[in-house]
């Protein structure tokens, strides 16, 4: 007897582990630069250069470079840029963590803080946490159907159970960059540029499509630009812009029937001035990259041997429990958040809006199992039973002119919790999922000249599985009953139907098959109910037995 096999490609999350990294340093405001007047605003970006797995722990290397926009102390007020780098020397256990696997890190900074020790002296604090996790990628095999071979001999009566399985099969697994290179040319009001002093870029609206072998990449980058100007007063100068992206990438396996999981991360935007066809400083040239991590799954069933008997030969069976996933949730939504932000006494007060940017972070996620009911200023995913509670909060940055001659430039920040709660029907504890959340839109208006009043809209990205075990069958082996085995079970017996019971059920216990005790008592079909009666017959070939 042979059995056919069915494969199945599987990626499960096997290790996770995460920590929290305290960056303290201070620096020195280097001797070209002018002394400290005040910070009106800073900024950082993480970088890992280098991860490595080693036996039980994971290390990192990289950096955290910080901008930071201030004024001098002179009588012009004027502004200026300070740029350092702090160094990420990391380890953190992951139990069971073995040398060269594959680890996946994310990285988020929950706090930044730059303090003025004195005018030529900053301190910069920063709480960086960490997420890692490893992905186990296996072949599932199961028994889907067996095969007797050709003989004189007559088969044997096989009665085969089969069991149905939904699956979520690995297809594609890869990282990709995007590199993006546009030229941006300044208004035709505006004055060429000296001096770049602050930017800001971010990749909003992020769209991906999946095709035969290729993926589309779609979005929008949004750019500021704080610059001096090539003119007499050197005055401060600002545009913004948003500049359509679409990016096309070789996917080997990619098809628009798989279901995505894909991360995409503007990795990295370096900005310079660069000369036009005339020889003035009037063209931006940005350098970027879009980091791409995929995961492409198919859905599939199979039909798998749950179980196997002949009432002629005693079928032992070689079985292991395996484990499996099936899809619970694909699903992109989009969260309004919206509140306003005023000014603290401290501050100037606000003449005009120069740059409003934000980012989007989840703070807490609590599974719903009941039908989700409306909570109070929230938004919901609309006709949603059960699903994610999802709470989180906006932090917005905003850089303005102010009212105050001797402080021309000012910074408000503030928090604008958000609620929602995504459509997950199917979802509870035992389902693995990853969430994220992604600034799509974002807008800040005056309300007056101490409060902004500021609306975004956050794409939330939510992908969950659940795992489950299948028993699968691996190896048969035929062996003789033993008279024991045979004397156990009566010759004839009047029979009821129990709860749940099948004639498989009955026909494996009393050395029948389904279509026997069909026949001998006069069923048309091979469906029972509790509380039938039936007539059993034990019926063994004893050429195949050793009695």
């Amino acid at each position: 007897m042979e059995l056919l096999m069915k494969n199945i490609h599987m990626c499960s999350q096997s290790k996770h582990a995460g920590t929290q990294l305290t960056l303290d340093e201070d620096f020195n405001v280097p001797d070209v630069c002018p002394d400290v007047e005040m910070i009106i605003q800073s900024r950082e970006r993480v970088t890992l250069e280098h991860t490595r797995a080693e036996k039980g722990k994971l290390c990192l290397d990289g950096f955290m470079e910080v901008s930071i926009l201030y004024m001098d102390d002179t009588k012009e007020r004027r502004i200026h840029r300070l740029d350092t780098k702090l160094p990420i020397d990391e380890n953190f256990a992951i139990e069971g963590l073995e040398p060269g696997e594959a680890v996946r890190v994310r990285h988020e900074t929950e706090d930044l803080n730059v303090s003025l020790i004195n005018s030529r002296k900053l301190a910069v604090r920063a709480l960086v946490s960490f997420d890692a996790s490893v992905d186990e990628i296996y072949d599932l095999s199961a028994a889907a159907e067996t095969r007797q071979e050709q003989s004189e001999n007559t088969p044997l009566p096989l009665c085969e159970k089969k069991q149905h399985l939904e699956y979520l099969q690995l297809e594609v697994q890869n990282k990709d960059i995007l590199r993006l290179k546009e030229d941006v040319q300044l208004p035709s009001n505006k004055p060429d540029m000296r001096e770049i002093l602050w930017e800001d870029v971010q990749f909003r609206g992020c769209r991906t499509h999946l095709d035969t072998d290729k993926l589309t990449v779609q979005g929008s980058l949004f750019l500021f630009v704080l610059y001096r100007a090539e003119d007499e007063k050197e005055s401060l100068q600002w545009i913004e812009q948003t500049i359509p992206v679409e990016g096309e990438l070789a996917c080997a396996g990619a098809a628009s029937g798989l279901v995505p999981d894909i991360e995409v991360t503007l990795a990295g935007a370096d900005l310079t001035a660069k000369e036009d066809i005339d020889g003035e400083l009037r063209t931006l040239h940005l350098e970027g990259m879009l980091e791409l991590n995929i995961r492409l799954y198919g859905t599939d069933t199979a039909e798998l041997l749950a179980d196997i008997y002949s009432p002629e030969k005693n079928l032992e069976l070689t079985t292991e429990e395996e484990t499996y996933e099936m899809l619970v949730m694909r699903n992109e939504s989009k969260c309004k958040a919206q509140g306003k932000i005023r000014i603290q006494s401290a501050k100037p007060r606000i003449l005009q809006i120069c740059h409003c940017g934000g980012t989007a972070r989840i703070d807490l996620t609590k599974i719903m199992k009941t039908p989700a009911r409306p909570l109070k200023d929230a938004s919901h995913g609309a006709g949603t039973e059960g699903g994610i509670k999802i709470e989180g909060a906006l932090s917005v940055s905003i850089l303005y002119i102010s009212a105050d001659d001797t402080m021309p430039f000012a910074v408000l920040e503030g928090t604008i919790p958000f609620t929602y709660i995504a459509e997950a029907q199917g979802i509870d504890e035992n389902c693995r999922y990853t969430l994220t959340a992604n600034l799509d839109q974002l807008s800040a208006t005056m309300s007056d000249s101490e409060e902004i009043d500021v609306r975004a809209a956050i794409g939330l990205n939510l992908f969950a599985v659940r795992s489950g075990t299948v028993r699968c069958i691996h190896e048969i082996q035929e062996k003789d009953y033993t008279p024991k085995q045979l004397e156990a079970v009566p010759g004839l017996t009047g029979y009821i139907v129990q709860e749940g019971e099948t004639l498989w059920d009955i026909g494996k216990a009393y050395f029948q098959t389904p279509q026997q005790i069909a026949q001998m008592n006069g069923l048309s079909s091979e469906q029972v109910k509790k509380g039938d009666c039936l007539i059993l017959m034990k019926n063994v070939n004893p050429a195949r037995t050793m009695i």
